[in-house]
């Protein structure tokens, strides 16, 4: 038994139906066609399924489709700068070379947005406790830590 509910993505008020079983990722790729949050370990335990759920980061692979109602959510396609070009945490992840694969940057991406939003100026260990919840298959926490870094400045400086 399906359900119309309507919320905000990426901006844009949107109406979907939703079966009471279908994660947030599933409706965000069946219905809207957006990939950037995907489902890894379907445990919500590596981050590569982060959403923002009213400006609060979700693991998208566990929250309920139909929970979403009347929410804003903004996914990695959404972007922060609109159709300007880059955010500053993504330009800080280009910069330092903050991905390989890519595959769990977009949650590392979402997560960073969250964190500097909570707290501007974060320590080297702020940063490892708050992207704990984020894995990198690739190894690439060095310069994640790095773009972070970056992300806060170039944050301060506009």
């Amino acid at each position: 038994m399906r359900k119309e509910i309507r919320f905000r993505l990426n901006g844009a008020a949107v109406s979907v139906q939703v079966a009471p079983h279908e994660t947030l990722v599933e409706v965000l790729q069946e219905a809207f066609g957006l990939y950037g949050a995907r489902e890894s370990c379907g445990q919500g335990l590596c981050g590569c399924c982060t959403v923002l759920v009213n400006g609060t980061a979700v693991s998208g692979c566990l929250y309920l489709g139909a929970l979403a109602e009347n929410a804003e959510i903004q996914t990695i396609e959404g972007g922060a700068a609109g159709n300007s070009g880059l955010d500053a945490v993504q330009e800080a992840f280009v910069e330092s070379g903050a991905f390989q694969c890519g595959f769990c940057t977009p949650g590392f991406i979402l997560m960073t947005r969250q964190l500097l939003d909570e707290t501007p100026e974060p320590s080297e260990d702020e940063i490892r406790h708050y992207l704990s919840g984020n894995l990198c298959r690739c190894a690439a926490y060095p310069q994640i830590i790095e773009a972070v870094q970056l992300a806060a400045r170039k944050r301060r400086q506009r």
